[in-house]
């Protein structure tokens, strides 16, 4: 009996030999995921850590020249150059950065001449489903895989993301990659490397990628404003790790709100409000539970034997950041 083959291998056949897929042939799908390289001043304030010269991908979305890629990669950008097919580079202009969801928005400054992709939708995706990973680079960047988790992501930055796409095998360069789905459409853009635990595996080696569904509300705000027009939330400046349940403050961003309230590395929230914290994810929920950017946040922390009671003055994280200012009505 002939061996069938791997659902895998089947989707990476269609994709590269079917002339056309969800609208458009495979040849345009690839051609639309760029390039992006963006240069930081060293005064920025993400420099530091995400260093000045950052590289990815990007995709473009729309016949206006926007690509949507990962916010890290442009955010307090200096100058963006983007590369499309056969090694073609053009200026970009940053556009938009939504820190809620972690998309990016730049516009090509000349035509690449390239079609937009087409857009799909992830509510649906579910563990198990076959999809692609495409990056910059044509066929050779292609990566097959299977999604192996839909769950919450809690970014130790403060992000959250309720149903996070995490994908298998993971994609080595993933910042900005496209995630397709099997219709041939964008159904995600690549974050990060993570590890997860499945039930019955283990820890698994993955990509997390940010769903496409949550573009779709901010995208016009992000063209027009720079940003999401609804209020921001309360940022406190810390980086936050989990551990059996419990939240530890592992950094607090020089000259933040959580270090200039008193905040260290090392401190173990115990509760927000006066409400106890279980879990990273709850522990931005009970800060983003307290109003709006501006808002006053109680927090009771452990530090060695000793219980504190500390208020922190939070701020709106895209005033803290070198951005162009744009004018939220």
């Amino acid at each position: 009996m002939k061996k069938a083959w791997p659902v895998w291998v089947l989707v990476v056949l269609m994709v590269l030999t079917v002339p056309v897929y969800a609208d458009q042939t495979a040849e345009e799908i690839l051609k639309a995921v760029v390039k992006v390289r963006s240069v930081i001043p060293k005064e920025a304030r993400t420099a530091s850590t995400l260093g000045t010269e950052r590289e990815g991908h990007g995709v473009l979305i729309d016949s206006e020249g926007h690509i949507l890629t990962i916010g890290y990669l442009i955010v307090e950008a200096e100058t963006i150059e983007v590369t499309g097919p056969e090694g073609k580079s053009a200026a970009a202009t940053f556009v938009g950065y939504d820190h809620d969801t972690g998309f990016g928005l730049l516009r090509v400054e000349s035509a690449l001449g390239i079609a937009p992709i087409q857009l799909g939708q992830s509510a649906n995706l579910k563990m198990g489903d076959p999809i692609l990973v495409v990056g910059y680079g044509g066929s050779d960047s292609v990566q097959a895989g299977r999604v192996i988790s839909r769950r919450e992501f809690a970014g130790y930055w403060e992000y959250l993301v309720d149903e996070a796409i995490f994908t298998a095998p993971p994609y080595a360069n993933f910042g900005g990659a496209a995630l397709i789905g099997s219709d041939g459409r964008l159904i995600g853009i690549g974050s990060l490397f993570t590890q997860i635990v499945i039930q019955g595996l283990g820890s698994i080696s993955s990509n997390m990628f940010v769903p496409i569904d949550l573009l779709n509300p901010i995208l016009s705000d992000l063209k027009t404003l720079g940003r999401s027009r609804k209020a921001s939330r309360p940022w406190l400046g810390i980086n936050s790790e989990e551990a059996h349940g419990r939240v530890f403050i592992t950094r607090t961003t020089s000259d933040g709100p959580a270090e200039r309230a008193g905040l260290q590395p090392g401190d173990l929230v115990l509760a927000v409000s006066g409400k106890e914290v279980e879990g990273l994810g709850d522990f931005y929920r009970k800060i983003w539970a307290t109003g709006n950017a501006g808002v006053d946040v109680p927090l009771s922390i452990l530090r060695g034997t000793r219980i504190r009671e500390i208020t922190v003055r939070s701020v709106d994280r895209y005033q803290f950041l070198l951005m162009k200012p744009r004018k939220v009505t």
